[in-house]
């Protein structure tokens, strides 16, 4: 019997969903400053068979936590006492902003999904930076072999128009680059009015080199970058970006963001509705993720690391997408739904997964 799903029905479901989070987030963050963080590190530790080389980087495990749970960079550590094999932070935007305003974060239990429009919310990059070097001292001080990845997802700042974007992320790249393993380009949230247009392959192009110029120069070294794209686009545009990034000799591609689609859903139509606009995450986009990812597959093959978001719940889905032709594999909506084990069950069930194979 799992525990935790009870739990959350009785004490988290009730509730508002940022407010949830919160509470939840604060309690994985105070496990760690107490020092139970690290007793439950051993327990949760993914199995060496695990180890996973991509981006120049080894990874304990191929799951990760995606972008979105740590906004802002206040809970690294402790995540990566749960299991992570990389945590990615953000996304950060180049000024501090609040993002939309509330409610903004609403669940559909019955999809296992979540719709959200919190719009970037977060301290800003300089404020960031800070965090982001303390935590990797500190996970390289505990790892001194293999060490939790750290990640960070870049955006535009809402009040930043749209033909001076690509400065505003030089911001960020600038104050980031140093202390992240790697640099996510994030063009695809539907929270950010006009965003999705940096999508466009003659726009998306100039942009992506000058992140990297400048990520490469500030950090004084290479940092891995990916573009991270959503499930919306046509298999045409998807084809589109593969080329760019194989042209520009990118790192990876991350697929996908969240979906503006409410198509397939269980839960009843006029609750969807009354949540009004925002990216729809969990488990009704397990099958287009998947599609996009395998056309990314075809149209790279082994030149890129592709890491595969979107609608994984259990160990099968991240077999399933490592299959695939995903490198990494990240989750994040199926966090909220089974708790703070979630990770660790997932390795386990990886790790037994490769015993059975051999």
């Amino acid at each position: 019997m799992r525990v935790y799903p009870t739990f959350f029905k009785l004490a988290f479901s009730w509730m508002d969903a940022e407010k949830a989070h919160k509470i939840g987030f604060q309690g994985i963050r105070a496990a760690h400053r107490s020092g139970a963080g690290r007793i439950l590190a051993r327990l949760t530790a993914p199995d060496a068979s695990l180890r996973t080389e991509a981006l120049g980087l080894t990874f304990p495990s191929p799951f990760g936590l995606a972008a979105g749970f740590d906004k802002e960079g206040h809970g690294m550590e402790a995540l990566a006492e749960l299991g992570f094999g990389h945590v990615e932070v953000g996304t950060i935007t180049g000024q501090a902003q609040p993002g939309n305003d509330k409610p903004r974060l609403f669940r559909l239990v019955e999809d296992r999904a979540v719709v959200n429009r919190m719009g970037f919310n977060n301290d800003g990059a300089a404020a960031v930076a800070p965090r982001l070097k303390s935590a990797r001292a500190a996970l390289q001080r505990k790892h001194p072999d293999v060490r939790p990845v750290i990640g960070v997802n870049i955006g535009k700042t809402k009040a930043v128009q749209l033909e001076d974007a690509t400065e505003d992320y030089l911001v960020s790249a600038r104050s980031l680059a140093p202390a992240a393993d790697y640099l996510v380009v994030n063009v695809s949230s539907p929270n950010t009015p006009g965003l999705r247009l940096l999508q466009n392959v003659e726009t998306l192009r100039p942009l992506l080199r000058a992140v990297g110029d400048a990520a490469d120069e500030a950090a004084g070294r290479h940092i891995p970058l990916l573009v991270k794209i959503a499930p919306d686009l046509s298999n045409e545009d998807i084809d589109d970006v593969a080329r760019l990034a194989l042209d520009l000799k990118l790192d990876g591609i991350i697929a996908t963001n969240t979906t503006i689609s409410r198509e397939g859903l269980v839960s009843d139509a006029t609750k969807v509705e009354s949540l009004g606009a925002g990216g729809l995450s969990g488990a009704p986009l397990k099958q287009r993720s998947l599609e996009v990812l395998r056309r990314l597959k075809d149209a790279v093959g082994d030149q890129l690391v592709l890491i595969a978001v979107g609608g994984v719940e259990t160990a099968s889905d991240v077999q399933e997408r490592l299959e695939a032709g995903a490198t990494l594999v990240q989750g994040y909506t199926a966090f909220l739904y089974e708790g703070p084990f979630w990770a660790s069950s997932i390795n386990k069930g990886l790790a037994k997964s490769r015993k059975k194979a051999r």
